[in-house]
């Protein structure tokens, strides 16, 4: 097939295409830029959500709960789920997708599992080219979820327009909390598995946090308490999800949000690119290898260095 007939493929909703578009933007395929370019008029419609907080939170869960709500509301749902790297062949081990089988069957769902393959910051690295392929798709709302691997894992405030952190009782004292550094992105706080012992004192140390580090914010991010395998809590955080849209559509911070997110995107990418392109030089490369040498030797200090192959950079332009 050629790339006009999958995209041809693509416009029918054909899932089947759906998938195969997916990986040829995931795996760089020669075919990317142009599906890229074909999808990039047709984004900006779907809601989307990012479900974050550490390993072993019960997010999986929590999302096929929430998911099976949603779809009362809404016809199209994609799921991505950031899974942990097999060593071997590098792709996805699929865990999430596995905990999320009950929602196999529903029609209208798509859930893809992405591997990390070493990113640091809990998401895949085609991560927000494969929300905007579901977005152009036709699906209304985007789930994505972390792996869950730290305070790194901030990164997905970027991508999502609201972020729900999901703790456990077992995520520690407040202190831990703070070290997350989750509590900064949150829009909407959970504590899953609440049934356990410690869920009463987690829930208190994150609203004292909350009122300080909120105090000037027009958004009061809720806390709520689910036991997502039991479904208890998951309409109140159904509910919290659309208040929190309402907020800001009526503000008028969701296009701002969106347009922010975007030129952070074209900031970080064209630092990325210039990076390509002086490693690519060799006289940078040789300016590198002889300052490294110097540092070594003690000849200058690492900000000496610094200085001086910026000052080599500027000349050689």
């Amino acid at each position: 097939m050629t790339i006009k007939e999958y995209l041809k493929k693509f416009e029918e909703k054909d899932e089947r295409i759906l998938a195969k578009i997916i990986t040829m933007v995931e795996e760089e395929y020669k075919e990317s830029e142009e599906i890229l370019r074909y999808i990039n008029k047709k984004i900006g419609k779907a809601y989307r959500i990012g479900i974050t907080g550490p390993q072993g939170s019960g997010k999986s869960t929590l999302i096929a709960k929430l998911t099976k709500r949603l779809l009362n509301r809404y016809k199209e749902i994609g799921i991505i789920a950031c899974d942990p790297s097999s060593p071997f062949s590098y792709g996805a081990l699929l865990g999430d997708r596995i905990r999320m089988n009950e929602l196999f069957l529903e029609k209208g769902v798509f859930i893809r599992s992405m591997a990390t393959r070493g990113s640091l910051n809990g998401l895949a690295y085609k991560t927000k080219e494969v929300a905007d392929i579901l977005d152009a798709f036709g699906k209304e709302i985007i789930i994505i979820e972390t792996i869950g691997v730290g305070q790194v894992e901030v990164e997905i405030s970027n991508l999502v327009d609201t972020t729900v952190v999901v703790f456990v009782p077992e995520s520690g004292d407040g202190i831990q909390i703070l070290k997350a550094g989750l509590t900064e992105i949150g829009d909407i706080f959970v504590i899953n598995k609440s049934d356990r012992i410690g869920a009463d004192i987690l829930f208190y140390e994150l609203k004292n946090l909350i009122e300080i580090s909120y105090q000037n914010s027009k958004w009061k991010p809720p806390i709520i308490l689910t036991q997502a395998v039991n479904n208890y809590g998951i309409e109140e955080l159904e509910k919290e999800i659309v208040n929190h849209y309402n907020y800001l559509v009526e503000n008028n911070l969701l296009e701002e949000k969106r347009e922010k997110a975007i030129i952070r995107e074209l900031v970080n990418n064209f630092e990325k690119e210039i990076l390509k392109i002086l490693w690519q030089n060799e006289k940078v490369r040789k300016s590198f290898a002889e300052v490294s040498k110097e540092v070594l030797e003690k000849k200058l200090t690492i900000e000496e260095g610094i200085k001086k192959l910026i000052r080599e950079v500027k000349y050689d332009q």
